[in-house]
């Protein structure tokens, strides 16, 4: 358990030699000024967890020391000492930032009470700081995997309104694409980092329960009320709701939450008193919204409430590019779960990854990596490794590519097979021969060369 530094700044050298034996006796380590010049000098050396500063000092005063200590920023907790006729400045201390103040003469015991409230405090905002880092190093902009446009359009795009404290953003994908991801990345880089993000499934909580859980309610609001309960959206004050697959809420909740996002305010059940929250609103879903307005399935006035940013996260199907990095990053992460040694991906596996077009999206592709790498020991993921459907769809698809060049029934030379499929090939790439090329598995010459030799 690591040991609180304490720092008390006083001209009488009669109080700080009483007030270093108390604490010391409580275990703090205790460092001494005579004058707030020293104590900012002390500050910077020691970096103590609290200051016991007097509000008279010769040269600065003690408001002045508490400004500048506030200004240097960090996690500094000062409690300001002063004396009954001075008491109209230890309160403007408070406005500055000053945890507490004691008026002189005080208990040791008074003292030593405050101290420890303060410090439990220090220690929880402490605990709340490294919870938040931790949540930023795991959901960090960067850390999502993508090369393709349409990806780094969708990630460019949430960290520029991530730094914009109230703006609703509302994420659109398939089930698996990563929304969940992108609203936490949003939050945890926002201006409301320190606070609470509150996680809403609405296809998960029935909707004769959805009031109660997001508005609360007072003690004898229905049967079962015994006591007062905070709903979801009041924990989330100050900081962001996420309300995940939004699309399966009920029309009647719908109305509710239209009222509370305009009004900022709502009733607990049974309450007759308006509480005022302050909330930033992420909501997600697979659903195509506007078309669920004009089917009377959704409120267009919430579709438009919270279509403020729209960001739409591709499926993987149409992010080809991304498959093999994200396999990668899987097989990275696994390796350290799951104790094993992959080190890839064979070239005919990496191939059959890329063609299959993942239905349930990176959810499916990362369990697909983890089911191989937990049933099988080798150094490479390989195409005996991969599941009966995929193997199966790559059959199948190249079947069809064959059916689709020679036609039914019809069959032709080798040289006439290669000059239709390279044909086909080049207009996969636009003409990019040197993507061709790399595709066909030749040398860019050798392309140029069966060009030349079929004219």
């Amino acid at each position: 358990m690591s040991v609180h530094s304490i720092l008390v700044v006083d001209d009488e050298i009669l109080t700080l030699s009483n007030l270093k034996k108390a604490l010391e006796r409580e275990k703090y380590e205790v460092y001494l000024a005579e004058t707030g010049e020293k104590a900012l000098e002390m500050i910077d050396i020691y970096k103590p967890s609290l200051v016991l500063l007097d509000l008279m000092l010769p040269g600065i005063s003690g408001i002045e020391v508490l400004r500048r200590i506030k200004e240097r920023g960090g996690e500094t907790i000062v409690i300001m000492m002063t004396a009954y006729e001075i008491l109209e400045k230890a309160v403007e201390a408070m406005k500055i930032g000053a945890y507490d103040y004691l008026l002189k003469p005080f208990k040791i015991n008074e003292l030593k009470n405050t101290i420890r409230r303060a410090l439990e405090t220090l220690s929880l905002r402490i605990r709340v700081q490294e919870h938040v880092k931790s949540e930023k190093g795991r959901y960090y902009f960067g850390k999502i995997v993508s090369v393709s446009r349409k990806m780094r359009e969708a990630i460019e795009t949430a960290q520029r309104i991530a730094q914009v404290d109230k703006t609703t953003v509302l994420i659109l994908g398939e089930s698996g694409t990563g929304k969940e991801l992108l609203a936490k990345a949003i939050h945890y880089h926002s201006p409301r980092a320190d606070k609470a993000i509150v996680e809403i499934n609405c296809a998960a909580i029935p909707d004769n329960l959805m009031e109660s859980e997001l508005f609360g309610y007072e003690a004898g609001a229905f049967t079962d009320a015994k006591k007062r309960k905070i709903g979801l959206l009041e924990r989330a004050d100050e900081g962001t709701v996420f309300f995940d697959e939004i699309g399966d809420m009920s029309l009647n909740i719908q109305a509710k939450l239209l009222r509370v996002l305009e009004e900022e305010t709502f009733m607990r059940l049974g309450g007759d008193k308006k509480i005022k929250i302050d909330i930033r609103v992420i909501a997600a879903t697979n659903r195509d919204l506007f078309q669920a307005s004009k089917e009377g399935t959704f409120r267009p006035d919430l579709f438009y409430r919270l279509n403020v940013v729209p960001i739409r996260i591709p499926p993987l199907r149409e992010r080809k590019e991304d498959i093999i990095p994200l396999a990668l990053h899987f097989i990275q992460e696994l390796n350290l779960e799951l104790k094993r040694s992959f080190k890839g991906i064979s070239k005919e596996a990496a191939v059959a990854l890329e063609n299959y077009p993942w239905p349930g999206n990176v959810r499916e592709l990362r369990n697909v990596i983890e089911r191989i790498m937990s049933l099988y020991l080798s150094d490479e993921i390989q195409m005996r490794h991969l599941p009966f459907e995929i193997k199966n769809y790559v059959k199948s698809h190249e079947e069809k590519v064959i059916e689709d060049l020679i036609g039914e029934n019809h069959f032709l030379t080798l040289e006439e097979l290669e000059k239709r499929y390279i044909k086909k090939v080049l207009l996969h790439t636009q003409n990019n021969k040197t993507q061709a090329a790399k595709i066909l598995g030749i040398h860019p010459a050798s392309l140029f060369r069966k060009l030349k030799a079929a004219q």
